[in-house]
């Protein structure tokens, strides 16, 4: 009866029976050999009947070190590879591994070494090195969808392997992601940065009255640490909504008068005294004038209230004009400064822009745009080019006609312009057969058009608004917790000076 030996090498679960030396190759044999398997799936045969011999025979034998082969554990997973095979690829880890002879440059590419074992020890990734150890078999780098690219080219880029040993396609695919993925990280760090306020509350320490600043802080920058401040910018908002609607009522003819014109003049001095405490507020609670200035939201709250001011100091200016009677507007003859302060009222339109600093809305679309400039551009390109082509044929086919609008190229630039826009105000059509088939191309090619970036910027749109409102509502939800904490403790604190100043608590 024979003894059962060692089982192969192989995904096989047969049994081989015979003389243990049997199964060994010759190390021509091994060196072409390449076991691909891992420490858990090829393992030593073993059976409950032979437990006891076979610690006995491991206890009085010694450990048979395998010169052909290179015993790699990385991450628990024991893998088995060929000096030969390894040695292929001189540049990479484990090629050197294979070729090196100084032990101390062979610990230098490893983590660690077991001497009993003879294994050389890696903390990396395993489920990655399935792929590596795939490559040194048969010379090809797979890459699979599910692995993250950053992770398996920092692992490919430690194991010393190029990119280029794997298919074409596997590569357009990993740089694709790769890009996908960048861009998905530029994005949220730039979304990260749209939420994060100008300043925080940790800058203020140390500095000049520094609690102070972090109360004023606080009360205009974060709307959600008080109820006061909540109430400043519901005022805020409120107080530009009263600017824009003011405005609006100053160009109706039955508000021209002279009391109209006392109550709208009473009415934006109130909206310009609140600006300009709110600008001021923010500026001696800002840490950083610098960056105070480079701010978009300042800068706007500066555009507000900068046309007040103006427009006092060249009423001030322009006070010995006999022509000046009660508004620029009304005099005959009006001077250049006269347009000068009439382009300076408008500028009191940006204050609508205010709403931005409060509006999650507004933010969104506003990050959106600067996300998608160069659709927006090139959607702008595209519309001039339609402007220039079909005004040119439309005049081409309609000049001879008398009586008609289409006289010049740039005469027939706003009927192509309306006419992309879809909007057809039909103060200007053609005439002829021609004529109207150009116009059905060119209102075709504008829906076209119009529909083409639609998608994109609404899809980018509702992530970047569902974004901001999730950090919104996180950021609501934490300081309502603060708060309730804190109240807790307060009056937790209350009740126990209480007991303590109670006489009959002592006794």
């Amino acid at each position: 009866m024979r003894q059962l030996g060692m089982r192969r090498a192989s995904l096989s679960a047969s049994l081989k029976i015979g003389d243990r030396r049997g199964c060994r190759r010759t190390p021509e044999e091994e060196e072409v050999h390449i076991p691909f398997a891992q420490d858990s799936l090829v393992k030593q045969w073993s059976s409950m009947q032979n437990v006891t011999d076979r610690n006995q025979e491991k206890s009085k034998t010694p450990i048979q070190r395998n010169k052909y082969l290179l015993n790699i554990n990385v991450g628990g997973k024991l893998f088995q590879i060929s000096y030969k095979v390894a040695a292929r690829y001189p540049v990479t880890r484990l090629g050197k591994l294979a070729i090196y002879t100084d032990p101390r440059k062979k610990l230098q590419l490893c983590d660690d070494y077991s001497v009993q074992k003879n294994e050389y020890f890696f903390d990396r990734d395993p489920s990655i090195f399935h792929y590596i150890f795939h490559f040194y078999c048969s010379g090809v780098l797979w890459v699979m969808d599910e692995m993250c690219p950053s992770n398996f080219v920092e692992e490919i880029e430690y194991w010393g392997i190029h990119l280029k040993y794997s298919q074409r396609c596997c590569r357009i695919l990993l740089e694709e992601k790769q890009d996908e993925l960048s861009e998905y990280l530029k994005i949220q760090k730039e979304l990260e940065a749209e939420l994060e306020p100008l300043d925080s509350t940790e800058q203020f320490e140390g500095k000049f009255l520094g609690r102070f600043r972090k109360m004023i802080w606080n009360l205009i920058e974060n709307p959600y640490s008080s109820v006061a401040a909540k109430i400043i910018a519901v005022l805020s908002s409120f107080f530009v909504l009263i600017s824009i609607v003011g405005m609006t009522l100053s160009t109706v003819e039955e508000m021209k008068h002279k009391t109209g014109k006392i109550w709208m003049e009473q009415l934006e001095m109130i909206c310009a005294i609140f600006f300009t405490s709110e600008y001021l507020m923010r500026l001696i609670s800002s840490s950083s004038f610098k960056n105070f200035l480079r701010a978009a939201f300042n800068a706007v709250d500066l555009v507000a209230i900068l046309p007040f001011y103006i427009q006092i100091l060249f009423e001030n200016l322009d006070e010995g004009d006999t022509l000046y009677h009660e508004e620029l507007h009304k005099v005959e003859n009006v001077s250049k400064l006269g347009k000068v302060l009439k382009l300076i009222k408008l500028m009191r339109i940006f204050r609508i822009l205010k709403l931005a600093r409060h509006s999650t809305g507004l933010r969104a679309f506003g990050f959106t745009m600067r996300q998608c400039y160069q659709q927006v551009c090139c959607l702008f390109l595209f519309i001039a080019m339609g402007v220039f082509t079909f005004s040119a044929l439309m005049h081409s086919v309609e000049h001879d006609v008398p009586g008609t609008n289409f006289t010049s190229i740039p005469d027939a630039w706003w009927w192509a312009a309306v006419s992309l826009s879809t909007v057809g105000y039909g103060d200007t059509v053609p005439d002829t057969v021609l004529g109207r088939m150009v116009a059905f191309a060119c209102i075709s090619f504008g829906i076209i058009l119009n529909g083409m970036p639609i998608s994109i910027l609404y899809n980018k749109f509702s992530d970047y608004y569902a974004k901001l409102k999730a950090h919104e509502n996180e950021t609501s939800h934490s300081l309502k917790l603060s708060r309730r904490i804190r109240l807790k403790e307060r009056v937790l604190q209350k009740l126990s000076e209480c007991c303590r100043a109670d006489p009959r608590y002592h006794h």
